[in-house]
This record gives C-alpha cells, structure tokens and sequence, in this order.
C-alpha cells in the first residue's frame, strides 16, 4: 500500500477520463488533492466523488495555458491545502484540424495534384494549440507548482505522454510531435531539479478509451473502427487500457518511500505494444 498521507497533489485535466482517476486514486492513498480543470463544473464532481468518500478535495477552474491563472490557482491550493508535493500535469489532446485524413499521402500524378486531407492541409492554428496546450499545458503549471516544492524532499512531478512519443502514429502528427517534447522535456527537467528535492518523471499510457478519442475508435453502434482494430491486433494483450491500468505505476511514481531513487523515466503502460514488432 502507498501511503500519501500529509501530501498535497495537484492533477491538471482531473475532470477527464484519466485526470479523474488519477485524482480518485491519490486521495484514497491519503493525498489532499486539488483538481484543476478548465470546466468548474467536471472539477467539481470530481471534488464532490472524493469528499463523498472521505477524502480531502477541491475543485479549482483554470486554463492552464494562462501563466496569471495557474499562479492564482498555485496560491489558492497552498492556502486551503499546503503547498504541492505532487503535480500530475494531465491536461493535454488533440484537434481535428491538426489531424490528417489520410495515413499516407499517395503517389502524385504528373500534373503535381495532391489528394485532400493530407499533411498539406494541416493547419497552423490546430498545430499550434495541438503544442501549446500539450506541451505548454504542462510546462507552465510545472513551472508554478515547483516553485512550491523547492527544496523539499519527496516532491514529484508526473508528466503524461504517449505510444506516439516513441513513434509517431500516423494522421495525429502535431499530438506525436507534442508528446515527444514531453519526453524530451520530461528528461531535461529531471536533470535540472535532482539537486533540489524533485523528481520528474513521465508515464505514457497504450490505448485508451476517452472521451477525446472515442469517435476515432469507435462507431456510432459501439463497435471499433478500422483504427482501433490495427490498435488491438498490435496489442499483445488484446484490449484497451482502463484508467485503472495506470493507477499502479502512478502510486509508484508518487510515493518517494517506493521510487525515491528514480528521475528522468517514462514509464509505457501499453499492453506490450511497444514491445511487439508487428510479426
């Protein structure tokens, strides 16, 4: 059993599928948990299931990509609950307009003509907030939550990738690229804090069904799409993750006790996928 007593957790995007796990799971080892959300109201219930149970929570809205409001959010946290020992930087996803249509872009005709829905019609605005609310997303709170926990021992931050860090998907090429710069980023800042007390590291879940990606993996009558069928026969395991797949490595990461030697890492929580070469 992990014991999280006397700590203060804060997790960005605690109103999704995995943020709200996450949060649940923290408070039932002992955190004080702070759920950050851009909706109040999926903050709220989230707050609302934990105190129901017993356990110590608020709700906090906030976009995380307002550097002034993730400050005010910072202080709020320290006033009703202490300062953060552990930041779960959950927010994060995806738009349709940085997604392509098509897998592969196919051989162009000698008048030059290139099918739609292609790399070239990827949109600079989708890739931006594809990057800004991803990697910005966790940069900023990190940088306002650390603050916090300087200097003191057993702090952490969590960041959250994905399969498409490790090799890009085909059709989501701007959140491939944003997940990878979390594992970059997630390495780099490990390094920076070790000598003051904080640990970063990162976990990169296999497949999931959330709310975001849904339409992408499922039909209209439930059953999977083409997509999710290349997914699952890559999956040794043969299914998709549930949130409480991840919530043992999370508990792991989180008690210094646990993995207090252990920076720098990301950790797949994936089925074998990465492991399986297709063959």
């Amino acid at each position: 059993m992990h014991d999280l007593s006397n700590k203060v957790a804060v997790v960005t995007g605690g109103g999704g599928v995995l943020g709200s796990a996450f949060a649940q799971e923290l408070a039932k080892a002992g955190a004080r948990v702070a759920i950050i959300n851009r909706s109040e109201d999926k903050a709220k219930r989230v707050a609302d299931a934990i105190t129901a149970n017993g356990g110590i929570a608020i709700a906090i809205a906030c976009d995380v990509l307002d550097k002034a409001a993730v400050e005010k959010a910072a202080a709020q946290v320290q006033d009703a609950l202490g300062p953060c020992d552990i930041l779960i930087n959950a927010a994060g996803g995806n738009h349709p307009s940085a997604t392509s249509a098509k897998e592969i872009l196919g051989p162009v005709d000698q008048a030059g003509t290139i099918e739609p829905g292609t790399f070239f019609d990827l949109q600079v605005e989708g890739f931006d907030y594809v990057f800004q609310l991803n990697f910005m997303g966790t940069f900023i709170p990190t940088q306002v939550f650390a603050k916090q926990m300087l200097g003191r021992q057993g702090t952490t931050v969590i960041n959250i990738s994905s399969m498409s860090a490790f090799a890009p998907l085909t059709k989501v090429a701007a959140y491939s690229a944003a997940k990878a710069a979390i594992n970059n980023f997630t390495q780099w800042l490990a390094v920076h804090l070790a000598e003051t007390g904080i640990r970063v590291n990162a976990i990169a879940p296999g497949f999931f069904l959330t709310e975001q990606n849904r339409t992408l993996l499922t039909k209209p009558d439930g059953s999977r799409t083409e997509r999710a069928e290349k997914i699952i026969t890559h999956t040794p395991m043969r299914r998709f993750g549930q949130p409480q797949d991840l919530i043992g490595t999370l508990l792991w990461l989180a008690d210094d006790q646990a993995s207090g030697f252990i920076t720098g890492i990301v950790v797949p929580v994936d089925g074998g996928f990465m492991a399986y070469a297709g063959v």
